[in-house]
């Protein structure tokens, strides 16, 4: 615990003791200064141009991830708009990313922290980043698991030289839910891509 918050966050330190009273009033620079630090690191910690979330409630302007395209819109928003803190609570907790590691001959895979670490590299790399869904290829849906083979195109333009990486092919997503009022959540990602 931090026993002096006022110097982490860079306000002035009282100028007289606690228990005191001052006998003038506070200098208007210096209240103008504190009020405007405190907004400024209230600010740093949040998006303003990101849609409020209510706590619980799901938004449904990225795309309504209780339905299965609902869950590809909001996928494709979170890539195209290198949103990590959209694209995380599309993962389930037991996730795993599943590639052919074609030098090797083998298949390779990593899990949920991983994902969420080379996602975060992959957006702050890119200036930007465009994904574009395909056709549906196959799809097989219970209430509460469905697993889609989806055509896909990404186009990932990186931000230290302009470059293009591009690549498409098919996704092989397996979604879990626990009932229908909840969000579809990725528990597997097959990678079926031309890369």
């Amino acid at each position: 615990m931090v026993a002096n918050r006022s110097a982490v966050f860079g306000f002035p330190q009282p100028l007289v003791p606690s228990g005191f009273h001052r006998s003038s009033p506070p200098c208007p620079v210096r209240t103008s200064a504190a009020l405007l630090a405190a907004l400024l690191v209230g600010l740093a910690a949040c998006n303003p141009f990101a849609p409020a979330l209510d706590d619980g409630e799901i938004t449904t302007e990225l795309g309504d991830p209780r339905t299965v395209e609902g869950f590809f819109t909001r996928f494709r928003a979170a890539y195209d708009l290198r949103d990590a803190a959209l694209y995380e609570p599309l993962l389930d907790s037991a996730f795993t990313f599943v590639y052919y590691d074609d030098n090797a001959q083998v298949e390779r895979q990593w899990g949920y922290a991983d994902d969420l670490q080379i996602t975060r590299r992959l957006f702050a790399g890119a200036s930007d980043v465009r994904l574009r869904w395909r056709a549906v290829l196959t799809q097989q849906e219970t209430p509460t698991e469905a697993r889609i083979v989806r055509g896909f195109d990404l186009t990932v333009t990186l931000a230290d030289d302009g470059s293009e990486v591009r690549t498409n092919g098919n996704v092989n997503f397996t979604l879990v839910r626990r009932d229908t009022t909840e969000a579809w959540r990725l528990r597997r990602w097959r990678d079926e891509s031309e890369l």
